[in-house]
């Protein structure tokens, strides 16, 4: 059963930890072949439920040490129609997998019950193309379209949110909250940027912002950034403006390096956590209106637990 759906928690200024590069962690630290970076694959089997949720304790342990509430983001973002028909899933068998999902998360977050902490639980949207490429980029219709089927497996769930990890481009943003409005959820995009700062389209953070909010009044609960190092923004954060209050949530990358470089890695650069924790605290001190922290790629345990201890 959702139990903040009417009312996200992370709302209220308490700080919220959530995961890191989940991807990047069962690939490199595990030893995982992730066929097309689909995690999601792993929900076919006990073994692989039991590899899922063996990633997310550490990061409730370390919620739990700081006090922290926390967002359980679900291993979905390779979970839509292209890339599920790409590994041979049927529309059922997608559909499934997407609700199997927030199962495993609801059975995590009753094992932390007696705690009494805030847990989120958030039915995780992908891109349709790549996360580091907007490719050919879709209308708003064309978006609300695709991405309707799996944000409408999360309805029907303990899901209390939809969070859209990696956006690249602002129609498919404002089709993705299209679809969560008209499913009821509540949720929050999360553009991708570039080392210069923009998204891979060109566009401003600060434009992109604004283009979503205007289309569709203001709808996402809030905006986050994945996908970059805290060197990539800083300076378009410290640029201010009206937009910056709508930010409340980062999930950078360890590697200071670009989306090609990472794309032609055959290596993992998980950086310097004490470093980006450093970083995540320098930002926050500047806008403390940012609290929901994670990692995305190249981030594990060590990173999120050095980001949690800066910026408490």
């Amino acid at each position: 059963m959702a139990r903040y759906r009417n009312a996200l928690p992370q709302l209220s200024g308490r700080l919220f930890l959530t995961d890191g590069g989940l991807e990047t962690c069962l690939i490199f630290h595990d030893g995982r072949d992730l066929p097309h970076f689909a995690a999601f694959d792993l929900l076919r089997s006990a073994e692989g439920r039991e590899t899922l949720k063996r990633y997310y304790r550490p990061y409730l342990d370390i919620a739990r040490a700081q006090n922290t509430g926390f967002v359980l983001e679900s291993a979905t973002w390779r979970a839509s129609p292209d890339w599920g028909e790409k590994l041979g899933y049927s529309a059922e068998d997608l559909a499934e997998a997407n609700r199997t999902s927030i199962e495993l998360l609801e059975e995590l977050r009753a094992e932390d019950r007696p705690n009494g902490r805030p847990i989120v639980i958030s039915g995780c949207v992908g891109p349709r193309g790549d996360g580091y490429d907007p490719g050919e980029v879709m209308s708003p219709l064309e978006a609300q379209n695709y991405h309707a089927a799996q944000i409408g497996c999360f309805r029907d769930t303990a899901a209390d949110m939809v969070t859209a990890i990696t956006m690249t481009n602002t129609p498919e943003a404002i089709g993705v909250t299209r679809a969560a409005v008209a499913a009821g959820l509540p949720v929050a995009i999360s553009f991708t940027l570039e080392t210069d700062g923009n998204l891979p389209t060109g566009e401003s953070l600060p434009r992109a912002i604004g283009a979503v909010d205007a289309a569709t009044g203001g709808a996402p609960a809030y905006y986050m950034i994945n996908c970059a190092h805290p060197t990539h923004f800083m300076s378009v954060l410290a640029e201010g403006g009206e937009w910056t209050n709508r930010l409340r949530g980062l999930r950078a990358n360890a590697s200071s390096r670009s989306h090609a470089e990472l794309d032609q890695a055959t290596d993992l650069d998980d950086g310097d956590p004490v470093e980006l924790g450093r970083q995540y605290a320098q930002i926050r001190r500047r806008m403390p209106r940012i609290s929901v922290l994670g990692g995305c790629c190249g981030t594990d345990c060590r990173h999120v637990e050095q980001i949690s201890l800066a910026c408490t």
